[in-house]
């Protein structure tokens, strides 16, 4: 008896006074419980207060009336203008093609229905042989007409024709850049009652204020009234011919 009591004495003393047990077993962790399930419905719950995503503004729909000037397979809606000494003038491949002339070549729409305001025209445009202006635009403003000027005075002048009786290598439109013989370029020419803009390739070239300015023509573009495209000793091609009627504000 004596013998059992030492024996087991350590481990009831162990018990009364709340030790550990020799080689006890740990206590196992507890395992997190898993989140509820989703509800069957699920994927067709919607966010009460979600903001709408909006279209970008180039998908919305336009008011915006566009004209095709240019068909790319005839001169419907042109005919040749009578400067004298003209080059042929026809359309091919795509292109409204108007050859070299002594000096001047061109063509002169023959719409009845073109605005005097608020509206933009636009083409591409390049030069194939001479070294003067491959591209007069004439283009009505208001109750009178302007030029668009590329490539003047032997290459280089961009500007308007005419403010003031001024001409684009004299007025504050003026502009010189370089450029490059059988390359396209594209061109834009916007018209408002108060503002002429113009622009080539993105680039904004012209930004004219025509409040109490007088608009007019040289002598030499008053044949391509009311809106025409001309050269002066050059060959040039044309493609994408546009107007666009903008909404009167």
């Amino acid at each position: 008896m004596r013998i059992f009591f030492v024996l087991c004495w350590p481990l009831a003393a162990a018990l009364f006074c709340g030790c550990e047990a020799p080689n006890k077993p740990q206590q196992p962790q507890s395992i997190p419980k898993a989140p509820p399930a989703a509800p069957e419905n699920a994927d067709k719950l919607t966010l009460p207060d979600a903001v709408p995503v909006l279209a970008p503004a180039a998908a919305t729909a336009s008011n915006r009336k566009v004209l095709s000037l240019f068909d790319g397979e005839s001169l419907a809606g042109w005919e040749p203008t009578n400067f004298g000494g003209e080059g042929e003038c026809r359309a091919e491949d795509g292109k409204l093609i108007i050859e070299s002339g002594y000096p001047m070549s061109g063509v002169t729409s023959t719409r009845s229905d073109l605005p005097k305001s608020n509206y933009e025209i636009s083409l591409e445009v390049q030069r194939t042989t001479g070294i003067d202006f491959f591209c007069g635009l004439t283009f009505p403003v208001n109750d009178s007409h302007c030029s668009l000027i590329l490539g003047g005075w032997a290459g280089t002048v961009v500007g308007l024709s005419n403010i003031d009786d001024q001409d684009a290598s004299r007025n504050e439109t003026r502009k010189l850049m370089r450029f490059e013989k059988h390359r396209w370029y594209k061109v834009k020419v916007r018209v408002e009652p108060q503002r002429i803009q113009a622009w080539i390739d993105e680039e904004q070239m012209v930004d004219q204020d025509i409040t109490g300015r007088k608009i007019s023509l040289r002598n030499e573009t008053l044949p391509s009234r009311p809106l025409g495209i001309c050269n002066f000793e050059t060959t040039s091609e044309f493609k994408h011919i546009e107007l666009v009627e903008l909404p009167n504000d």
